[in-house]
C-alpha cells in the first residue's frame, strides 16, 4: 500500500518524507498548478455574463508537473493534500483534486501549522474535505484582481504608458503619493527652547511658565525669557515612581516585517523568503525539521504545549519572577486560524543549531525565538525620577530612569534602544547654580516619508491588504517604476519610498477617474467581504456582481474621457531613419524609440541590469547557493548560482513562467 502526500514546496516534501514510513511518499505541485486563462472575452478568463464563472489552465511551467503527480497518483491507494494551511493552500489543494481526478467528497486534506514530526502525524489522523468556501475566497480574489488588473493596466498603457494598475498596489501608491504632497506642502515653523547647565551634570529644559506650557516662536520671544532669569535653580518638585514595560507580543507577518526591516535591516520579501525556508525544514544533526510555524499569520496566538514549555525554560533557565502572564490581542478581522510565528521546538536553542543555518537564517530564527520566549516573560521595572526646577516663575524640568528588574528584556535586550539616566541625589529645595543658560533655534521638520516598515504599518491599519501579500506589494510598485526605495541624502542609512513622475501620474489618472473604487475604505471593506464569503456568510457571485456593476461603466466612462498622453521627445534623431526619438514606458520599463514605429524599430532600452540577489537557500540538485535573477524578458525567478553547469530553476509565486530556461531532467 502506497500514501501519497502532495505539499507545495520540494524542500518541504522532503522534510515531511522523513517523518512517515516506508507506505508513503511524500511529492509537491511547486506552488500554483493553475491559474485563470487568459483568452475568451477581454482575455479575462471569467465569463462574466454566467455568473463569473472561471476558466482556469494549468500554468506552461507546471504542464509536467502535473503529468508526473497523475501517474504518483496512479500508482497511490490515497492521496493527501497538504498544500498551506491558508486560502491560497486551500485553493491548490482543489485545484490539485480537479486535474488529478480526486474525489472532492473524500476526506483527503490536511493542514499543519509547524513541519515537525508530531504536527505531520496528528494531521494524518485528522484529515478533512477541502474548505470550498475558503476556495470561494480565494477565487473571488483573484477574480477581482484579474478584473481590475487587465481592464485598469489596459486603458493604462493606452492612455498614460503606465504598466499596470491593481485593487491593493493602487492604494500603497496612493500612500506614497499623499505622504509626499504633504512634504511638498509642509511649511517649516520656527521655535525656540532654553536649556541650563547647572551644578553636578544636570542639564535642564524649560517646559512651563507660571504652570502652563510655554512656546517661544521667535529670537526676540526668548531673548526675552533669558533676561527674566536667574543663575539660580530651585529644586521645587521630585517626581518618583515605578514604570513597566510590558513584554512585546510574538510576531505576526505584519509585526516580523516590520520589526525585520528597522532591526535587521531586511526588506519585507527578503524577511518572508527567510521565513519560508525556516518554516519548510533545515537538516539537523536530529534530521530535517521545520524550524518555525507557519509565516502567514495575523494572530497572537500560542498553543498551551508552547506556553507550557516556554514557562519551564524562563524558570529553568532565568528564575520564577522571569515568568509572565499569556496575552493575546488580535485586531478586529485577523484569521485566528493559526498561531503567531513562534519556534517550533525550544529545544532548538538559535546558537545551538547557528552551524546549520545561513548566516540570514540565523539572524531571523533567533529575532523569532527571542520575542516568542520573550513575550511570556515578566515586566521589566523601571525606576523613573523627575526633577523640576522653578526659576522665577519659569520651571526647567530633568528626568531620568534605572532598571530595577530588566524581565523580558533579559532575552529581548539586543534589540530594545532603552538606556539608564542616572540623575544625582537631590532634596527638595535644594539650589543648584547654572553654568551657562542657553537659547537654540528650531524649525518644526515635515511629516516623514514611509519606509518599508511604516508603509506595512499602514496598509495594515487601514485594513488594506493581507499580511502575506504585503511583500509582494510592495515588490510590485517598485517594479512597476511607481516608486522608487533610496535613502533621503548620502548620509543617511534609512530608505525612504520616493514616488517617481510616472507613479504620480498614475495615481492621479486613478484618482480622477476611479475614486469611488480605488481608495482606502473601499478596498478595505471589500477585504471584509472576502473574510465573509471565507466564513460562509455572504454569497460570492453576488459580491461580484456589485462590484462589476459599479467598476465597468467607470472603465467605459473613461475610455472615452481620458486624453492620450504624448510621448517624452529627447530631441535626438534616429540613427536608422532620421525620424524623432522619444520615451516611452514598455512592459520591462522606459527605453528610446523612434516616433515613426512600426515603420522604424529602432529602440534602446534605458533600463539598469539587475545584479542577482542571494535567497539564502542552497540548490537541491549541487548545494551551490540559489539566486533570484531577472531574465531578459523582465521576469524573475530563482536560480543556481552554478548556471549553466547547473541549471535548476524555480518560478516565483505571481511572475510569469520563464519560457527561456528549463529544469533539466
Amino acid at each position: 500500500m502506497k500514501n501519497l502526500v502532495i505539499v507545495e514546496s520540494p524542500s518541504k516534501s522532503k522534510t515531511i518524507e522523513k517523518y512517515l514510513g516506508k507506505d508513503f511518499k511524500v511529492t509537491s505541485s511547486k506552488g500554483h498548478i493553475c491559474d485563470l486563462a487568459t483568452k475568451g472575452k477581454e482575455g479575462l478568463g471569467v465569463d462574466i455574463d454566467h455568473d463569473f464563472k472561471a476558466t482556469y489552465v494549468i500554468s506552461p511551467d507546471k504542464k509536467q508537473v502535473v503529468e508526473d503527480l497523475k501517474k504518483e497518483v496512479k500508482n497511490s491507494d490515497f492521496v493527501y493534500l497538504a498544500t498551506d494551511p491558508d486560502r491560497e493552500g486551500e485553493a491548490i489543494s482543489w485545484h490539485l483534486a480537479r486535474e488529478l481526478g480526486l474525489d472532492l467528497k473524500q476526506n483527503n486534506r490536511i493542514v499543519f501549522n509547524e513541519i515537525t514530526k508530531n504536527a505531520v502525524l496528528k494531521a494524518l489522523e485528522n484529515p478533512h474535505n477541502i474548505d470550498m468556501a475558503l476556495v470561494k475566497s480565494q477565487e473571488t480574489r483573484r477574480i477581482l484582481d484579474r478584473i481590475i488588473g487587465f481592464k485598469l493596466s489596459k486603458l493604462l498603457q493606452k492612455k498614460i504608458g503606465s504598466k499596470s494598475a491593481g485593487r491593493v498596489q493602487s492604494i500603497a501608491l496612493r500612500m506614497i503619493c499623499d505622504k509626499e504632497k504633504e512634504i511638498q506642502a509642509f511649511i517649516p515653523k520656527e521655535y525656540w527652547t532654553i536649556s541650563a547647565k547647572l551644578d553636578k551634570k544636570i542639564e535642564v529644559e524649560l517646559s512651563k511658565y507660571k504652570n502652563k506650557k510655554i512656546e517661544i516662536n521667535n529670537e526676540e520671544e526668548a531673548d526675552k525669557v533669558l533676561k527674566s532669569l536667574s543663575d539660580k535653580f530651585v529644586l521645587k518638585d521630585i517626581s518618583e515612581k515605578a514604570k513597566k514595560r510590558a513584554a512585546y507580543l510574538p510576531f505576526i507577518t505584519s509585526t516580523l516585517q516590520q520589526e525585520a526591516s528597522t532591526k535587521l535591516g531586511f526588506g519585507a520579501k527578503k524577511t518572508m523568503m527567510i521565513a519560508q525556508s525556516l518554516y519548510e525544514g533545515v537538516q539537523l544533526d536530529s534530521g530535517a525539521q521545520g524550524l518555525i510555524t507557519y509565516m502567514r499569520s495575523d494572530s497572537t496566538r500560542l498553543s498551551n504545549e508552547f506556553v507550557s514549555a516556554a514557562y519551564e525554560k524562563i524558570e529553568n533557565d532565568y528564575g520564577k519572577e522571569y515568568k509572565g502572564f499569556y496575552r493575546v490581542k488580535n485586531d478586529e478581522g485577523s484569521q485566528d486560524a493559526h498561531e503567531a510565528i513562534r519556534p517550533t521546538s525550544l529545544d532548538n536553542e538559535p546558537d545551538k543549531i547557528k552551524q546549520y543555518l545561513t548566516n540570514d537564517q540565523y539572524k531571523l530564527y533567533k529575532f523569532i525565538y527571542n520575542r516568542a520566549l520573550a513575550s511570556l516573560m515578566a515586566d521589566a521595572v523601571f525606576e523613573s525620577v523627575t526633577y523640576n526646577f522653578d526659576n522665577n516663575d519659569y520651571l526647567f524640568t530633568v528626568s531620568g530612569s534605572k532598571m530595577d528588574f530588566d524581565g523580558f528584556l533579559k532575552v529581548y535586550g539586543e534589540y530594545d534602544k532603552s538606556k539608564d539616566v542616572i540623575l544625582p541625589k537631590l532634596e527638595k529645595n535644594d539650589v543648584l547654580n547654572s553654568k551657562s543658560i542657553d537659547k537654540t533655534q528650531h524649525f518644526s521638520e515635515a511629516p516623514a516619508r514611509y519606509t518599508e516598515a511604516k508603509l506595512i504599518k499602514a496598509l495594515e491599519e487601514e485594513g488594506v491588504g493581507r499580511p502575506s501579500t504585503y511583500a509582494t506589494i510592495i515588490d510590485t510598485i517598485i517594479k512597476r517604476n511607481y516608486v522608487e526605495l533610496k535613502k533621503a541624502s548620502d548620509s543617511g542609512k534609512t530608505k525612504f519610498f520616493f514616488p517617481t513622475e510616472q507613479g504620480i501620474i498614475t495615481d492621479e489618472k486613478l484618482r480622477e477617474y476611479f475614486l469611488s473604487v480605488i481608495n482606502t475604505k473601499y478596498t478595505a471593506q471589500m477585504e471584509t467581504k472576502l473574510d465573509e464569503i471565507a466564513e460562509n456568510k455572504l454569497d460570492n457571485v453576488e459580491e461580484l456582481k456589485k462590484f462589476y456593476d459599479e467598476f465597468q461603466p467607470l472603465v467605459d466612462s473613461t475610455y472615452e474621457k481620458m486624453e492620450k498622453m504624448a510621448p517624452e521627445k529627447t530631441g535626438e534623431i534616429c540613427p536608422e531613419c532620421g525620424g524623432e526619438i522619444v520615451i516611452k514606458n514598455g512592459r520591462f520599463g522606459k527605453f528610446k524609440s523612434c516616433i515613426n514605429y512600426p515603420t522604424c524599430k529602432f529602440h534602446e532600452s534605458l533600463v539598469k541590469k539587475e545584479e542577482p540577489e542571494l535567497i539564502g537557500r542552497n540548490c537541491p540538485e549541487c548545494g551551490k547557493p540559489l539566486l533570484k535573477r531577472k531574465s531578459r524578458y523582465g521576469n524573475y525567478f530563482i536560480g543556481c548560482s552554478g548556471y549553466p553547469s547547473c541549471k535548476y530553476i524555480e518560478a516565483i509565486e505571481g511572475e510569469k513562467p520563464n519560457r527561456f530556461y528549463r529544469k533539466k531532467k
